[in-house]
């Protein structure tokens, strides 16, 4: 006897289908940009070029502290408390919590309590009428009948009798009934826990989701900072040409006056003055723009940062080295494969759903209570009833449909490791470009900044010359231009490099693990 519920054990710790096993990612050793750099074609290139980020160390999970720009970290810290978009997620992740939840009470036994009342009318009269059993009920208060000829009206009374039991047979009742219910499918073959499995992934993958919408968030923010404080360079670098080609209408002026000079450069220059001028509220538009975008990305209203961002600032310098870690980590720091995985994961308890349906499902079921026709009688043992036991549901013919859903599911679990694979090598597709551009506009940043330091020579040097009468205005023009052009290419190349890096950080897949909420943290 001992040997059934053994059995029935073994069989409980059974489930079939595969067993998940996490996916390897093949990254290579070394990042390609870093194993294979650039040849500077310069000794004086090669000066100017900073160095390769290493890759002794992980990237710092706060990445955006290596700027040095305390304004930016309590942006991107209001924004990933206050973000309308992060928030849903966060939703998210509880409602696939809770999914989670209801599919585990599946394997759970059920208990519902029960309460019924009914008025029935059974119709019974017209069965009894069918039969004739009126008529040989009145037969027995016939003056021939048997009864009467033994004994003078003990037909009549048996026919009374008769009667009142007839009537309160085919009369309706008043059927009262307080129970319990209860049912437990045992799931011997695992299709409830291979559904758990599957809904605990997807939880999973609901908060890598949130995951990765923060750390694109973070890097947004950035990104937008670093928009309008190279905006506001933008804005200073014009002013402050606007204040120089003032002193250069002066100038010419001057010469002018003296002979030296002509109305003709007196005019050219003035409209070249104008032409800077209409650069100012370019300027100030994007500034404006990039201060609601902020505002949008904290949560807060246009013009709720204005008080705290309108001051102008630098734009947040490079540190001098980036650690970026090893392609092998990279799989568990970007919460793209992550998520992947777990869809995989997923994926792959479905398949164990499928296969546990062509499997017999046994269930256990029981009621207990009492029935009577007045409510005050429910509570007298004799009104007990009961009924319990086992019930057996065998799929013998579905026309395919078992066979096609476990088809189905080995498909989409093929496809979701495709997607693994897929995210993989978009990850090191990223960190890769990132690194490339971060190198080669590094090398152009300080090609830009040698330009600006030579041209600033070249004008000064034509201005002192024009001054002194040695060459013509067009030397000066031509040489302010110059000088204009290369100072907001060098400023764009500045917020170009900062912006560069902030792009790594996110390629690199860090942030996530920093700010992530109290509610993802329990999920976990």
């Amino acid at each position: 006897m001992a040997v059934l519920p053994a059995f029935c054990i073994v069989l409980c710790a059974c489930s079939v289908g595969p067993d998940f096993k996490p996916p390897q990612a093949h990254a290579p050793t070394a990042w390609h940009d870093i194993a294979q750099p650039a040849v500077p074609a310069s000794a004086a290139e090669a000066q100017r070029v900073t160095s390769t980020p290493t890759v002794d160390s992980d990237p710092d999970p706060r990445w955006w502290h290596s700027f040095g720009d305390p304004t930016l970290d309590a942006l991107i810290e209001r924004a990933a408390r206050g973000n309308p978009d992060l928030q849903q997620a966060v939703l998210r992740i509880a409602q696939a919590r809770l999914q989670a939840q209801s599919t585990a009470a599946q394997g759970l036994p059920n208990l519902r309590a029960t309460g019924s009342y009914e008025r029935e009318q059974l119709g019974i009269k017209g069965f009894l009428q069918s039969s004739d059993v009126y008529g040989k009920v009145d037969q027995l208060g016939a003056p021939g009948s048997p009864i009467n000829q033994a004994a003078p009206g003990a037909g009549a009374a048996a026919q009374n009798g008769a009667n009142q039991l007839l009537d309160q047979l085919t009369a309706p009742v008043n059927l009262w009934q307080a129970g319990f219910d209860a049912s437990w499918e045992l799931d011997l073959f695992g299709r409830v826990r291979r559904s758990v499995e599957a809904a605990n992934a997807q939880t999973e993958a609901a908060i890598e989701s949130h995951n990765d919408a923060l750390l694109s968030l973070e890097a947004e923010v950035a990104q937008t900072y670093v928009q309008l404080r190279g905006a506001q360079a933008l804005r200073d670098v014009a002013g402050s040409l606007v204040d120089q080609q003032r002193e250069i209408v002066d100038l010419t002026r001057s010469q002018a006056k003296v002979g030296l000079g002509s109305e003709l450069d007196v005019r050219s220059q003035t409209a070249q003055l104008a032409q800077t001028e209409a650069q100012v509220p370019q300027y100030d538009q994007q500034i404006a723009q990039s201060l609601n975008a902020l505002a949008y990305l904290v949560g807060e209203a246009p013009g709720a940062l204005d008080p705290e961002l309108t001051a102008h600032a630098a734009v947040p310098p490079v540190p001098p080295t980036v650690p970026v870690g090893l392609p092998s980590a990279l799989a568990r720091r970007r919460p793209d494969i992550r998520r992947a995985e777990a869809n995989l994961h997923a994926a792959t308890a479905d398949v164990g759903v499928a296969v546990a349906q062509f499997y017999p499902d046994i269930s256990l079921s029981g009621q207990i209570g009492t029935r009577a026709t007045n409510a005050s009688d429910l509570s007298r043992w004799s009104h007990l009833f009961y009924s319990f036991g086992p019930s057996v549901s065998l799929p013998i013919f579905q026309g395919g449909a078992l066979i096609a859903n476990l088809k189905l599911s080995k498909v989409q679990q093929a496809s979701a490791a495709l997607d693994y694979r897929k995210a993989v090598l978009t990850a090191l597709r990223d960190v890769d470009n990132a690194l490339a551009v971060y190198r080669t506009d590094q090398a152009r940043r300080a090609a830009l900044d040698d330009s600006v330091a030579a041209q600033q020579s070249a004008f000064e040097l034509a201005r002192d010359s024009y001054r002194k009468g040695l060459v013509t205005y067009i030397n000066v023009l031509d040489a302010e231009r110059q000088l204009a052009q290369d100072r907001e290419q060098a400023t764009q190349g500045a917020m170009q490099v900062t912006t560069d890096l902030v792009a790594l950080y996110k390629a690199l897949g860090g942030g996530w693990e920093a700010n992530a909420t109290a509610d993802t943290v329990t999920a976990r």
